[in-house]
């Protein structure tokens, strides 16, 4: 192929203005190129054997690896050669009409971005030439440097390697009429979470077929090469069946070859065009089988084996990213380029074809592009319980939990480690684990509600997979695993973050706080991840909420519930605790954050800010110490964290779904102003910062240092450092 400079071509379509180089026709264009096989008509190729779609996939192929290139050269930034070897695949499930396709391959965005430039969906964010996306790419509020909510088409974000099955396995939940392939490299293999988590849902669900993963496989990972590379087409296969996959079709470009390339993984786009396409037909043809399988209840794997960075600038690990000398004009850039230059054209042919895959841009047609419609849930049968009664909170909540379930079938609960364990039985009482063994005693039956892998990433997957495609779910977890299904959870908030729909907030309890689990010892004692999400509220969307008793918890489920684009954390105890609120003021405390809930009247004053439930005994305890001293005191408790920040403290108003409720310093005064204040949390220090940041009195923190064996929540207590008599003693002492 001759490429030429753009501006020597005439009639070139608008889109394609910023294009480095042009090429001539491929031999047969005339023949197989001109006319698009893709129409308003006609939304998928129907003869994967066709002689024009398997001319005009490969075509397609080419484009994309040439704007993938093209555009990460353009900011000599970016990661070109991972998708560039899954380039035919993209294209062939695209010219079928299947494209509502996640990805686990953040570093795969250009080619994504690629793809959704060239349906035209980048038009719905002001991206209509080559010249606009090359601009905009890895720029703000533009094409970001990995996959996100906010790119108009992209069916899910892609971050951590591990989590785009999570996605796919999600929507197919939601869709069974639609194909949801997601890809997945070498690399990706390597998490212990994305084989083990699709075998967990192939068993609970095993009538959800309706997704592929994709393995990209080409030998290499970022800087070296894959730790599979090694591994037999046979022992690849056979890998797959062994856990659990009905077909496993392998397309290797190495069969192919007609140009005696070395080694296991090569590069097709080094063929002769008639091998190219011979291996592009047997792509499509595979690809055409695959879908077919995965509709007809199979639980298929596609893969295509080619060398990292086919087409591209450079081969294997060194195709991965560029560096600050790779700009449009480095020689390779160049030569890669021009290697992939297709004529005007060709470029309006791939375009059509694009357009129309699947019925339209995914802009317009992606799952993730419209609102889910939500069965209407009523009115809550919230039960309020008299003050002083001992009530388990958890099981309060999982008394809802039970109804919206039973009223919303869509709904679907999460659990790694069991909700018996965590008071909350009533829940799979009320909806079932869902389980192939029906065992009353158990509460288990097929097509149960409660889904429980023994993998919290697992969880967290399919419960934040689903939020995000516009689904209402609850995660449970023991506060100590939680932190195992967190990377996808952050992802998934993130997203939401920037989504440009609503969508059900992604809603979690966390149970069996550290100081509930003495005699487990410190391997069950892990209140550290309150400080993963005090990093996380700076965010905007962020809502970790500490409800104080059984009837408080009820309100903030119900709050939950109602929220849109943000991450809700319920962290609650398991244990009998008294009623001290009624529903009224725990509605108050989410809107400031906080609720008084004792002031006793002194020479001095004392305020306690304390967040959790079981927190509070030691601190009602220390305030009546100080009462027979004559030293006031005042217990806060703080409900919601978030809200006692500033309003410049938290970027809210970035987020797509903004929520700029804070706690006015007026009001902020009335709740801690004291001669001293003391932050009480039986989890990390850091939930504390808003008090922290904004109060202007004597103050001191309490707080978890570490775990250790003990008898007793008191003996924790004890262990470190804030039990009743340290508690009081230190607000004497910043009295002075």
């Amino acid at each position: 192929m001759v490429a030429t400079p753009n501006n020597t071509i005439s009639a070139t379509p608008a889109f394609c203005e910023g294009i480095q180089y042009f090429g001539e026709p491929l031999e047969g264009f005339d023949e197989l190129g001109r006319i698009p096989v893709l129409s308003p008509d006609k939304s998928g190729v129907s003869d994967p054997r066709d002689r024009a779609a398997v001319f005009q996939t490969l075509l397609a192929a080419d484009a994309l690896r040439y704007l993938t290139l093209q555009v990460t050269a353009s900011k000599a930034s970016g990661h070109p050669g991972g998708f560039a070897s899954s380039a035919e695949a993209v294209a062939a499930f695209y010219m079928l009409g299947h494209k509502n396709m996640p990805t686990e391959v953040g570093h795969h965005a250009p080619g994504y971005y690629s793809a959704m430039f060239l349906d035209r969906s980048l038009e719905d964010m002001g991206i209509s030439t080559v010249n606009q996306m090359r601009d905009r790419y890895r720029e703000k509020h533009g094409l970001l440097g990995h996959l996100s909510g906010y790119i108009p088409g992209i069916l899910a974000p892609a971050g951590p390697l591990g989590q785009g099955q999570h996605f796919a396995m999600a929507a197919a939940l939601l869709h069974r009429d639609k194909l949801f392939p997601v890809t997945m490299g070498d690399g990706g293999m390597g998490e212990p979470y994305p084989i083990s988590s699709i075998a967990h849902f192939h068993t609970a669900y095993p009538e959800v077929t309706n997704f592929i993963p994709i393995l990209v496989w080409n030998g290499f990972s970022q800087e070296h090469h894959s730790m599979v590379s090694t591994k037999t087409n046979a022992e690849m296969i056979a890998f797959w069946q062994g856990n659990g996959f009905d077909e496993v079709i392998l397309i290797d470009a190495k069969d192919f070859d007609d140009r005696d390339q070395e080694g296991a993984y090569v590069d097709s786009t080094a063929f002769s065009l008639k091998q190219r396409l011979a291996f592009t037909e047997a792509v499509l043809v595979g690809v055409d089988k695959a879908a077919k399988f995965a509709f007809g209840g199979k639980l298929t794997v596609f893969i295509i084996k080619q060398l990292k960075g086919a087409g591209v600038h450079a081969r294997g690990a060194k195709s991965h990213n560029l560096y600050a000398h790779h700009t449009l004009d480095n020689i390779d850039i160049v030569a890669g380029l021009k290697a992939r230059a297709l004529n005007p054209e060709a470029w309006q042919t791939v375009r059509t074809n694009l357009e129309w895959a699947g019925g339209g841009s995914s802009s317009k047609t992606a799952v993730t592009e419209s609102v889910l419609p939500l069965i209407d849930l009523g009115t809550l049968p919230l039960e309020e319980y008299a003050i002083n009664e001992s009530k388990i909170s958890t099981t309060a909540m999982g008394r809802l939990v039970g109804y919206v379930g039973q009223t919303d079938k869509s709904y679907i609960v999460t659990n790694a480690d069991g909700n018996e364990a965590s008071g909350i039985a009533n829940i799979n009482q009320a909806l079932k684990i869902n389980h192939p063994t029906v065992d009353a005693l158990y509460n288990q039956e097929p097509n149960g509600q409660v889904y429980e892998p023994l993998s919290e990433d697992a969880c967290a997957g399919l419960a934040v997979g689903l939020a995000l495609m516009g689904s209402r779910t609850l995660w449970c977890s023991y506060e100590s695993f939680a932190i195992n299904g967190l990377p996808i959870w952050q992802t998934v908030t993130q997203a939401m973050a920037e989504l440009r729909r609503p969508t059900p907030a992604t809603v979690c309890l966390f149970t069996a706080g550290a100081l509930e689990q003495g005699r487990n010892g410190w391997t069950h004692q892990r209140p550290e991840i309150e400080g993963y999400f005090a990093s996380m509220m700076r965010n905007g969307n962020i809502f970790p909420l500490f409800p104080l008793d059984a009837n408080s918890i009820q309100v903030c489920y119900e709050w939950a519930l109602k929220a849109v684009n943000k991450g809700v954390v319920i962290t609650a105890s398991k244990s009998p605790l008294p009623i001290r609120t009624s529903f009224a003021q725990t509605r108050q405390a989410l809107e400031d954050g906080a609720i008084t809930l004792q002031e006793i009247a002194g020479s001095k004053k004392v305020v306690f800010a304390v967040i959790g439930d079981m927190m509070l005994l030691p601190v009602y305890e220390a305030a009546q110490k100080l009462a027979e001293q004559g030293i006031g005191s005042k217990i806060v408790s703080i409900v919601s964290p978030r809200r006692l920040y500033r309003e410049s403290d938290v970027a809210w108003n970035t987020c797509s779904e903004p929520d700029g409720k804070f706690l006015s310093d007026a009001d902020f005064e009335a709740f801690f102003a004291g001669d001293a204040l003391i932050g009480v949390v039986g989890g990390a220090s850091a939930m504390l910062e808003p008090v922290m940041l904004r109060s202007n009195s004597k103050r001191d923190v309490f707080a978890w240092k570490r775990g250790e064996t003990t008898a007793s929540a008191g003996q924790l207590f004890d262990f470190n450092g804030m039990n009743a008599e340290a508690i009081a003693n230190r607000a004497k002492q910043l009295l002075g």
